[in-house]
Protein backbone atom coordinates (compact mmCIF):
# COMPACT_ATOMS: atom_id res chain seq x y z
CA UNK A 1 0.00 0.00 0.00
CA UNK A 2 2.96 2.24 0.64
CA UNK A 3 4.92 1.35 -2.39
CA UNK A 4 1.09 2.41 -4.22
CA UNK A 5 0.82 5.99 -2.70
CA UNK A 6 4.39 6.54 -3.22
CA UNK A 7 4.07 5.80 -6.66
CA UNK A 8 1.24 7.84 -6.99
CA UNK A 9 2.83 10.67 -4.93
CA UNK A 10 6.06 10.60 -7.39
CA UNK A 11 3.59 10.14 -10.39
CA UNK A 12 1.67 13.21 -9.95
CA UNK A 13 4.43 15.06 -8.85
CA UNK A 14 5.81 14.00 -12.89
CA UNK A 15 3.17 15.39 -14.61
CA UNK A 16 2.54 19.16 -13.32
CA UNK A 17 6.38 19.40 -13.28
CA UNK A 18 6.20 19.07 -17.11
CA UNK A 19 2.74 20.82 -17.51
CA UNK A 20 3.44 23.58 -14.96
CA UNK A 21 4.25 26.33 -17.84
CA UNK A 22 1.44 25.69 -20.01
CA UNK A 23 -1.07 24.42 -17.77
CA UNK A 24 -3.71 26.81 -18.30
CA UNK A 25 -3.00 27.46 -22.01
CA UNK A 26 -3.80 23.47 -22.09
CA UNK A 27 -6.70 23.17 -20.10
CA UNK A 28 -8.41 26.24 -22.94
CA UNK A 29 -7.32 24.13 -25.64
CA UNK A 30 -9.19 20.56 -24.09
CA UNK A 31 -11.77 22.43 -22.57
CA UNK A 32 -12.37 25.36 -25.34
CA UNK A 33 -12.30 27.39 -22.84
CA UNK A 34 -15.43 26.10 -21.20
CA UNK A 35 -13.65 25.13 -18.07
CA UNK A 36 -12.84 29.25 -17.02
CA UNK A 37 -17.39 29.23 -17.26
CA UNK A 38 -17.37 26.32 -15.09
CA UNK A 39 -14.79 27.90 -12.20
CA UNK A 40 -17.09 31.40 -12.73
CA UNK A 41 -20.28 29.07 -11.73
CA UNK A 42 -18.12 27.45 -9.03
CA UNK A 43 -17.58 30.64 -7.21
CA UNK A 44 -21.12 31.60 -8.03
CA UNK A 45 -22.63 29.03 -6.01
CA UNK A 46 -20.12 29.45 -2.91
CA UNK A 47 -21.52 33.39 -2.99
CA UNK A 48 -18.85 34.14 -0.15
CA UNK A 49 -19.54 36.93 1.85
CA UNK A 50 -17.09 40.01 2.17
CA UNK A 51 -13.99 39.02 4.68
CA UNK A 52 -15.11 35.40 4.50
CA UNK A 53 -11.16 33.05 4.95
CA UNK A 54 -10.45 30.29 2.22
CA UNK A 55 -8.04 27.81 2.11
CA UNK A 56 -7.53 26.61 -1.73
CA UNK A 57 -5.88 22.99 -1.59
CA UNK A 58 -4.16 21.91 -5.18
CA UNK A 59 -3.96 25.67 -6.17
CA UNK A 60 -1.92 25.29 -9.22
CA UNK A 61 -1.73 28.67 -10.70
CA UNK A 62 -4.50 30.49 -8.54
CA UNK A 63 -7.29 31.02 -10.62
CA UNK A 64 -9.77 29.69 -7.64
CA UNK A 65 -8.01 32.24 -5.39
CA UNK A 66 -7.96 34.61 -7.96
CA UNK A 67 -11.69 34.61 -8.47
CA UNK A 68 -12.62 34.59 -5.17
CA UNK A 69 -10.65 37.18 -3.82
CA UNK A 70 -11.67 39.76 -6.84
CA UNK A 71 -15.39 38.45 -5.88
CA UNK A 72 -14.80 40.11 -2.20
CA UNK A 73 -13.26 42.90 -3.40
CA UNK A 74 -9.94 41.68 -2.08
CA UNK A 75 -10.82 41.75 1.13
CA UNK A 76 -10.91 37.88 2.05
CA UNK A 77 -7.47 36.09 3.59
CA UNK A 78 -6.64 33.39 1.56
CA UNK A 79 -4.85 30.49 1.86
CA UNK A 80 -2.86 28.89 -1.24
CA UNK A 81 -1.72 25.59 -0.76
CA UNK A 82 0.06 23.59 -3.72
CA UNK A 83 2.54 20.66 -3.31
CA UNK A 84 3.99 20.63 -6.58
CA UNK A 85 7.71 22.58 -6.31
CA UNK A 86 7.08 24.31 -10.08
CA UNK A 87 3.09 24.68 -10.26
CA UNK A 88 4.02 26.73 -6.88
CA UNK A 89 6.35 28.99 -7.72
CA UNK A 90 4.05 29.22 -10.96
CA UNK A 91 0.90 30.22 -8.99
CA UNK A 92 2.81 32.11 -6.67
CA UNK A 93 4.21 34.23 -9.18
CA UNK A 94 1.04 34.58 -10.94
CA UNK A 95 -0.98 36.08 -7.76
CA UNK A 96 1.84 38.20 -6.67
CA UNK A 97 0.41 41.48 -6.68
CA UNK A 98 -2.57 39.94 -4.12
CA UNK A 99 -1.17 40.71 -0.79
CA UNK A 100 -4.34 39.09 0.93
CA UNK A 101 -2.93 35.65 -0.87
CA UNK A 102 0.03 33.67 1.00
CA UNK A 103 1.14 30.44 -0.17
CA UNK A 104 1.73 27.22 1.73
CA UNK A 105 3.91 24.09 -0.39
CA UNK A 106 2.32 21.08 1.22
CA UNK A 107 0.15 17.74 0.47
CA UNK A 108 -3.69 17.71 1.00
CA UNK A 109 -3.78 14.76 3.58
CA UNK A 110 -1.54 16.79 6.03
CA UNK A 111 -2.10 20.23 6.26
CA UNK A 112 -0.01 22.66 8.49
CA UNK A 113 -3.05 24.53 9.47
CA UNK A 114 -4.69 24.93 12.24
CA UNK A 115 -8.34 23.72 13.54
CA UNK A 116 -11.12 25.56 12.86
CA UNK A 117 -10.03 28.42 10.76
CA UNK A 118 -11.67 28.71 7.42
CA UNK A 119 -15.00 29.52 6.19
CA UNK A 120 -14.49 27.76 2.94
CA UNK A 121 -12.13 25.09 2.13
CA UNK A 122 -11.66 24.98 -2.19
CA UNK A 123 -10.18 21.98 -4.04
CA UNK A 124 -10.59 22.35 -7.90
CA UNK A 125 -9.46 19.34 -10.21
CA UNK A 126 -7.40 18.08 -7.36
CA UNK A 127 -9.01 15.50 -5.47
CA UNK A 128 -8.71 13.29 -8.27
CA UNK A 129 -4.61 13.97 -8.19
CA UNK A 130 -4.24 13.16 -3.82
CA UNK A 131 -2.66 9.77 -2.87
CA UNK A 132 -5.42 9.37 0.05
CA UNK A 133 -8.72 11.01 -0.33
CA UNK A 134 -9.99 9.77 3.15
CA UNK A 135 -7.17 11.81 4.50
CA UNK A 136 -7.94 15.05 2.36
CA UNK A 137 -11.47 15.35 3.15
CA UNK A 138 -10.64 14.71 6.87
CA UNK A 139 -8.50 17.39 6.86
CA UNK A 140 -10.62 19.72 5.24
CA UNK A 141 -13.17 19.11 7.41
CA UNK A 142 -10.36 19.31 10.52
CA UNK A 143 -9.76 22.73 9.27
CA UNK A 144 -13.25 24.63 8.41
CA UNK A 145 -14.80 26.33 11.12
CA UNK A 146 -18.06 25.25 12.30
CA UNK A 147 -20.34 26.17 9.46
CA UNK A 148 -17.68 25.69 7.14
CA UNK A 149 -18.14 24.90 3.37
CA UNK A 150 -16.49 22.51 1.80
CA UNK A 151 -16.72 22.83 -2.14
CA UNK A 152 -15.27 20.57 -4.84
CA UNK A 153 -14.91 20.98 -8.84
CA UNK A 154 -13.75 17.93 -10.86
CA UNK A 155 -14.19 16.02 -13.82
CA UNK A 156 -17.22 13.49 -13.18
CA UNK A 157 -19.24 11.02 -15.14
CA UNK A 158 -21.15 12.46 -18.29
CA UNK A 159 -25.32 11.93 -17.67
CA UNK A 160 -25.54 11.88 -21.58
CA UNK A 161 -25.00 8.62 -23.89
CA UNK A 162 -24.49 10.91 -26.81
CA UNK A 163 -22.18 13.17 -25.45
CA UNK A 164 -20.49 10.33 -23.20
CA UNK A 165 -19.27 8.80 -26.42
CA UNK A 166 -17.80 11.92 -28.75
CA UNK A 167 -16.04 12.84 -24.89
CA UNK A 168 -14.66 8.74 -25.22
CA UNK A 169 -13.11 9.44 -28.61
CA UNK A 170 -12.07 13.01 -28.37
CA UNK A 171 -10.43 12.29 -25.07
CA UNK A 172 -8.06 9.78 -27.05
CA UNK A 173 -6.73 12.65 -28.96
CA UNK A 174 -6.07 14.87 -26.02
CA UNK A 175 -2.64 12.97 -25.48
CA UNK A 176 -1.66 14.01 -29.04
CA UNK A 177 -2.65 17.30 -28.40
CA UNK A 178 -0.70 17.45 -25.05
CA UNK A 179 2.48 16.38 -27.62
CA UNK A 180 2.54 19.40 -29.54
CA UNK A 181 1.67 21.91 -26.75
CA UNK A 182 3.82 20.82 -23.61
CA UNK A 183 5.76 18.94 -25.73
CA UNK A 184 5.08 15.31 -23.47
CA UNK A 185 1.77 13.29 -24.09
CA UNK A 186 2.19 10.86 -20.77
CA UNK A 187 1.23 13.30 -18.58
CA UNK A 188 -2.16 13.74 -20.70
CA UNK A 189 -2.15 10.04 -20.91
CA UNK A 190 -2.32 10.33 -17.14
CA UNK A 191 -5.07 12.73 -16.71
CA UNK A 192 -7.68 11.08 -19.52
CA UNK A 193 -6.72 8.02 -17.34
CA UNK A 194 -7.50 9.55 -13.89
CA UNK A 195 -11.11 10.73 -14.90
CA UNK A 196 -12.13 7.22 -16.32
CA UNK A 197 -10.66 5.90 -12.79
CA UNK A 198 -12.43 8.51 -10.70
CA UNK A 199 -15.78 8.32 -8.77
CA UNK A 200 -18.82 9.01 -10.20
CA UNK A 201 -20.61 11.48 -8.68
CA UNK A 202 -22.79 9.49 -5.75
CA UNK A 203 -19.69 7.74 -4.85
CA UNK A 204 -17.86 11.07 -4.02
CA UNK A 205 -20.84 12.18 -1.84
CA UNK A 206 -20.83 8.80 -0.23
CA UNK A 207 -17.03 9.75 0.90
CA UNK A 208 -17.76 13.47 1.67
CA UNK A 209 -20.61 11.87 4.26
CA UNK A 210 -18.53 9.48 5.58
CA UNK A 211 -15.55 12.27 6.58
CA UNK A 212 -18.20 14.30 8.84
CA UNK A 213 -19.89 16.50 6.47
CA UNK A 214 -23.46 17.31 6.06
CA UNK A 215 -26.44 18.65 3.50
CA UNK A 216 -24.02 17.49 0.60
CA UNK A 217 -25.47 17.71 -2.87
CA UNK A 218 -24.34 18.25 -6.03
CA UNK A 219 -24.44 20.10 -9.55
CA UNK A 220 -23.40 18.84 -13.24
CA UNK A 221 -21.70 21.15 -15.18
CA UNK A 222 -21.53 20.02 -19.15
CA UNK A 223 -24.04 17.30 -18.17
CA UNK A 224 -21.70 15.79 -15.96
CA UNK A 225 -18.59 16.07 -17.68
CA UNK A 226 -17.67 18.22 -14.29
CA UNK A 227 -19.39 18.16 -11.18
CA UNK A 228 -19.41 20.86 -8.14
CA UNK A 229 -19.65 19.03 -4.44
CA UNK A 230 -20.33 21.03 -1.82
CA UNK A 231 -20.51 19.57 2.12
CA UNK A 232 -20.96 21.69 4.97
CA UNK A 233 -18.97 21.12 8.45
CA UNK A 234 -21.74 21.95 11.52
Amino acid sequence: MKSTILDKTKLVNSVFSKVYKRYDLMNDIMSFGIHRVWKEKFIDWMSPNLNSKLVDVASGTGDIAKLFSQRNDNTSEITCVEPNAKMFEEGKTNLKKFKNIKWIKSHAEKLPLKDNTYDFYTISYGIRNVTDINKTLSEAFRVLKPGGRFMCLEFSKIDNEILNFFYKYYSKGIPIIGGYVVGSSKPYEYLVNSIDQFYNQNQLMALIKKNGFCNIEYRNLSNGLSAIHSGWKV
